[in-house]
């Protein structure tokens, strides 16, 4: 004789067990996004915020019980916990506001994590395409088409420090650049100059150009700011 509340539960636990799968995978998906530009928050950190927040929408409805009157109540305290969370990704730094985009794609994945736990397979996973399309392809076509600045560190070497300082604040000037945090230091019979720099694409190929030209700088190198989003 068949035990239906032994299938039942069985088909209940194989139903849980594929909603907190599935948002593993997408919060892990959008975290290999995240850590390939070397972001704060990568895999482990959007992988846990996902498959956490499917874990809280299920069981708020469970542990409220059949006759509970709020059975939301643990899933809408997941929306104000991933707040504080992502509060802690967002820097001030001088005239930059670093983290934006780090602590809204904690926001949008922990609501990803949500619908997994709701049994909205469908949206989750068309959510995740949309998140991703807006962090890759969006972000390209910003700095293609100079839609916004960013963050460059620049690496200045020249056998003569003090000529090239004065190349330097030359190109940056003409450029319309302040020069701030300004660091040197000597390698050798090297000597570096670092700093940073924030434009649009255009305008970090300009002041290249520029650096480049200069007879009294040997050598420019960028990298990208760690900091920046």
């Amino acid at each position: 004789m068949l035990d239906f509340s032994s299938l039942q539960q069985t088909a209940l636990t194989q139903g849980v067990a594929s909603r907190l799968l599935l948002a593993a995978l997408l919060g892990g998906v959008i975290g290999l996004a995240r850590a390939w530009h070397r972001k704060p928050s990568g895999v482990r950190t959007n992988l846990l915020i996902c498959f956490g927040s499917a874990m809280f929408t299920f069981l708020s409805p469970v542990l409220a019980g059949e006759g509970g009157n709020n059975r939301g109540q643990i899933a809408a305290n997941v929306v104000q916990g991933i707040g504080f969370l992502g509060a802690g990704l967002i820097l001030h730094n001088r005239d930059r506001v670093n983290g934006l985009t780090s602590a809204a794609t904690v926001f949008v994945v922990a609501s990803i994590g949500m619908a997994c736990g709701a049994g909205l397979h469908l949206l989750a996973i068309l959510s995740t395409v949309v998140v991703l399309l807006a962090l890759e392809s969006i972000g390209a076509m910003e700095q293609r088409f100079n839609l916004k600045a960013y963050s460059l560190i620049y690496e200045v070497r020249a056998a003569d420090l003090l000529r090239a300082k004065t190349a330097l604040l030359v190109s940056m000037d003409r450029l319309g650049h302040r020069l701030s945090d300004l660091d040197e230091d000597r390698i050798g019979t090297l000597e570096r100059l670092s700093f940073d720099v924030s434009a649009t694409r255009k305008g970090h190929d300009a002041l290249l150009g520029a650096l480049r030209a200069a007879p009294e700088i040997d050598a420019v190198l960028t990298f990208h700011d760690a900091e920046e989003d």
